[in-house]
Order: C-alpha cells, then sequence, then structure tokens
C-alpha cells in the first residue's frame, strides 16, 4: 500500500509537542479561503469530518497515529500526489494548533510513480463515512527525512 499522506522529521517533531499538549490530534488539507492551501491541525473531534471527506493516510506519529483529511472534490484534483506535510517558519493558519509556535505546516506534494498510481487506484479510497464504520488503512503514512529536494516534489502551498 502506498499511503497518500507522509511528513518530514521536522514536522513530526512540532506533532509531538502539540500531541503532548492537546492530546490526538488530525490535519484537514485546506482548500483555500482564509488559510490558503495549507495542512490545519486540530484536536481530534474538533473539526467535523464530513461523510464525502477522504483520508489520504493515518501519519506514524504518535500512539493513535495523526489522520489526514481532504475533502472529497479537492481529492479528486490531487490524487495523482503524495501529500507531504513539512514544517517552515512563520505563522500558521489561524485555528491550526501551530499558529501559536512561530512555525506553520506546509503542504508540498510529490507526483506518484505509474506504479505508485496503479497501487493506489486498487485500493478503497476511505470516505469519512467509512472511517466512522471503522475502516483504516493498511499502512500509516511515514516520516520522511527530507521534503522538497528530489525530483517530482514541489510546494502545494505558494505563500
Amino acid at each position: 500500500m502506498v499511503s497518500g499522506a507522509v511528513i518530514t522529521v521536522a514536522a513530526a517533531e512540532l506533532l509531538v509537542r502539540l500531541q503532548e499538549r492537546h492530546g490526538p490530534v488530525m490535519f484537514h488539507q485546506s482548500g483555500g479561503c482564509c488559510d490558503g492551501s495549507s495542512p490545519m491541525c486540530y484536536p481530534r473531534g474538533d473539526f467535523i469530518v464530513g461523510d464525502r471527506d477522504v483520508l489520504l493516510g493515518v501519519l506514524d506519529v504518535g500512539p493513535e497515529g495523526v489522520p489526514v483529511w481532504i475533502s472529497g472534490p479537492q481529492y479528486q484534483v490531487w490524487k495523482h500526489t503524495q501529500l507531504v506535510i513539512d514544517v517552515v517558519p512563520g505563522r500558521g493558519g489561524g485555528f491550526s494548533l501551530e499558529a501559536p509556535e512561530g512555525m506553520r505546516f506546509l503542504s508540498r506534494g510529490r507526483v506518484f510513480s505509474d506504479e505508485e498510481q496503479a497501487r493506489l487506484c486498487a485500493e478503497p479510497v476511505i470516505t469519512g463515512a467509512g472511517y466512522e464504520r471503522g475502516e483504516r488503512p493498511a499502512e500509516r503514512g511515514r516520516v520522511v527525512s527530507d521534503a522538497g529536494t528530489r525530483p517530482g516534489m514541489c510546494s502545494l502551498d505558494p505563500r
């Protein structure tokens, strides 16, 4: 299985600190408007996941992992890319947990290879409704050592 979301070491370290302070957390990839296109981090349960939202993956950070969600229509546009959650200095989105930390989460994307895309197409998409019924991905999204330095990698947030 290929995870639709991974996280950099630096972002995972910040996420661990946020989990220690706030308990279990989740991400929802913002579709724009006030917070741009950034991954928004919330205490789990504070953001209501819609029935048609799509689970990109569960990051392998913390004992419960960290679910990463995206809206169904936005998923249709981005399904050919792996979301790479990174962190950079700056002010985070107003509602995202990292905002007071002087850091902000940043979305980067890596285009899936043809082989990865074929494997993803063979896997069922887990929606918010399916997650509520207990559906989970077979494996967690890993922590990666770099972001933005490999071929096929780009920032999805132009800010």
